[in-house]
């Protein structure tokens, strides 16, 4: 832009002030003095009928046991809402750590050393949660997973923590 545009261009800030000042205009009083006195005169007639309610709360120790029976199967949860949630299931044999020079010279026939011995439990994980340990099975030609400890849910709750 020139010195020229600049100054055949109208100040802009004198339009908004004179429009606001306009907006604001409301039977002698601005919108904001007229919703004070509204406000004002709830109150008045709040404190007439007896003044203000106290506000009340639950006690936080009964809702703390109240979630920890239902983690400790206490008390009978409602599912019925969840059951249709699809969710991953995976089972993990054991991970290894390698850069990216030994990845990228991996052909078939390659081995990968993991951080698990042979016979060892594998992990099943729920979303990516450990929720039990297991064995490899093969029924009907298909692999599968005998589960052999399942995780508490208070234990999965204190490792979320």
């Amino acid at each position: 832009m020139s010195e020229n545009d600049n100054e055949n261009e109208e100040p802009v800030g004198d339009d908004w002030a004179a429009a606001m000042a306009e907006q604001e205009q409301v039977d002698g009083a601005t919108e904001a003095e007229a919703d004070w006195g509204d406000a004002l005169k709830e109150q008045a007639a709040s404190e007439e009928q007896g003044g203000v309610d106290s506000a009340t709360f639950p006690d936080l120790q009964d809702a703390s046991d109240a979630s920890a029976k239902s983690l400790s199967g206490g008390d009978d949860v409602n599912l019925d809402i969840i059951l249709d949630v699809p969710v991953t299931i995976s089972m993990e044999i054991g991970r290894t750590r390698i850069n990216i020079r030994n990845l990228l010279q991996l052909t078939q026939g390659s081995v990968v050393e993991l951080d698990r011995f042979a016979g060892e439990p594998m992990d099943v994980l729920v979303n990516g949660t450990l929720i039990a340990h297991g064995e490899v099975v093969v029924v009907n030609d298909k692999f599968g997973i005998r589960l052999t400890d399942v995780i508490s849910p208070s234990e999965r709750v204190k490792k979320l923590g």
